[in-house]
């Protein structure tokens, strides 16, 4: 497959400007007017005419580039539009099938087709009596899709393009078995499309088994992550974690963040503290109710959830847009965890950035991520108090500047000119504002930098067969490192509710 897939790659570099210059149908233009869409993203510019002219392929992009659309487009563009089920989409989770069943039925929706999300929880009799209804497209997750066809609960089920969507993901959750098993039951006269951010040897594998002469589409460039995503690491004691989420995104324009921790209980505790430090925050993971989790989702999704706190299984298939910042409250433990939970930021052409707490115990894991990913992260200091202070002055005058003046304010201050002079009328009001402008924590927060400069040259002398790696990143950093205590860097800133089946997360 190596082969064919640099060949292929070669073959397919023709630029594509428009959605118009790929030949799909005018319904589907009108699907993708309507959705905003102005220009083909790149695995879409490459994978649509592949798919158009009924290829398999394997297509490796990061998290947020438009693979739905991918191959939404063009597999809605050739149905035929008969009653049966021409489109099998198979997804690590609920969570993401039902966003996958929805996108897609957004595209189709001028040609009439129809979409089924089948997951476990739900009632088969429901899931079956709407496929029978005439469904197009069916979206499913790989334990319920494998119970209904084993239970021989479909008649006449011959899809003719199969999809496996974020395939990594599924053999993270131990799903490849029953992928393997699912496609024993389906039609060999199919076209297979199988999407994956990493590429294990696993999935490879699997790719030359049930594919056909792929071609190989590839857009990650050498790095498994995506280049819109900024990275920054923070050393800190592990005493520190809490003061130091609370800081860096009291610091940081965080609109919506997704917090990643290593367990169910760390995400309860974690979310608590973050709601009484005044954050609009939720947590997410594998114990909670089905309809729990959908309403902490879909109030993340309308922004009543500004900060979701979620453990790695349960954040899988998360796949919002404006998620502006990735905390990682412990380094993940490999990485393609890393790649997993940095790719919920930087979406659909968006800037996005991704911060991780660390100790000094943890740059080994640091390093390794690093080298496996061929990422750059950079060095960052946790700013102090008294940089937050200088930063919330910079934004009041900034926002007094910008402030549009109402009628009522001339009536205000009139009244308040009869006893308060002008001046003492101003400072009152700034004060008001800084009344406002809690820092919590401590002063200073994180490794000092001279200690941190002592802690990176014994390691650097401990790896150095390792060479510049070894160093954690010396060149990297940002921020003054001359402050004894944390310094700052320079900021120029401006399917439906139901309950599942959680055994082997088969869901």
């Amino acid at each position: 497959m190596q082969e064919n897939a640099q060949t292929n790659e070669t073959t397919n570099e023709e630029k594509v400007m428009t959605f118009e210059e790929l030949g799909l149908k005018p319904q589907l233009l009108k699907s993708i007017k309507e959705a905003g869409f102005t220009a083909p993203s790149p695995i879409q510019a490459k994978a649509i005419p592949v798919i158009l002219a009924g290829k398999d392929i394997v297509g490796q992009a990061h998290t947020g580039t438009g693979k739905t659309a991918a191959f939404a487009l063009p597999a809605l563009n050739n149905m035929k539009l008969d009653g049966s089920v021409e489109l099998l989409v198979i997804t690590p989770t609920r969570e993401l099938a039902t966003q996958v069943s929805d996108e897609i039925f957004k595209y189709g929706r001028n040609l009439g087709v129809k979409t089924v999300t089948v997951y476990g929880g739900s009632s088969y009799k429901r899931q079956l009596d709407l496929i029978s209804r005439g469904a197009s497209v069916v979206v499913a997750t790989p334990g319920r899709m494998l119970d209904i066809l084993k239970k021989g609960m479909l008649t006449d089920f011959k899809p003719s393009m199969v999809v496996l969507d974020e395939a990594d993901e599924m053999l993270d959750m131990g799903f490849l078995d029953d992928i393997n098993e699912i496609f024993s039951y389906l039609p060999t006269d199919r076209q297979t499309l199988l999407f994956s951010a990493t590429m294990p040897q696993p999935i490879k594998t699997l790719a030359n088994r049930i594919l056909k002469d792929p071609v190989f589409i590839s857009i990650t460039q050498g790095e498994t992550t995506n280049s819109d995503i900024e990275q920054l690491y923070y050393v800190i004691d592990e005493h520190e974690r809490d003061d130091a989420i609370i800081r860096l995104m009291d610091s940081e324009e965080t609109k919506k963040a997704v917090v990643f921790c290593r367990t169910k209980s760390e995400v309860d505790r974690l979310s608590n503290v973050l709601s009484n430090a005044g954050y609009l925050a939720n947590g997410l993971h594998g114990d909670m109710e089905q309809r729990q989790r959908e309403n902490v989702i879909k109030g993340f999704k309308n922004n009543s959830v500004s900060v979701l706190v979620a453990t790695d299984v349960a954040a899988r298939g998360i796949h919002v847009n404006n998620i502006s910042h990735v905390f990682n409250y412990h380094i993940p433990f490999d990485p393609e965890s890393y790649v997993h939970r940095i790719g919920r930021t930087g979406r659909a052409g968006t800037k996005g950035k991704a911060i991780t707490l660390l100790t000094p115990l943890e740059f080994k894991e640091l390093q390794r991520i690093k080298q496996k990913v061929g990422t750059s992260m950079e060095h960052a200091y946790v700013p102090s108090k008294n940089d937050l202070r200088q930063t919330n002055i910079e934004n009041i005058v900034k926002n007094i500047e910008d402030q549009k003046i109402y009628d009522e304010a001339h009536k205000i201050l009139d009244r308040l000119k009869e006893d308060i002079d002008e001046e003492t009328i101003m400072f009152k009001l700034i004060s008001m504002i800084l009344d406002k402008q809690d820092i919590k924590g401590p002063s200073n927060i994180g490794i000092p930098a001279d200690k941190l400069a002592a802690i990176l040259e014994r390691a650097g002398r401990r790896n150095s067969g390792g060479g510049r790696g070894g160093r954690g990143g010396r060149g990297g950093y940002r921020g003054n490192r001359n402050r004894s205590g944390g310094g700052s860097r320079d900021r120029n800133r401006s399917g439906g509710g139901y309950r599942g089946n959680r055994s082997r997360n088969r869901d």
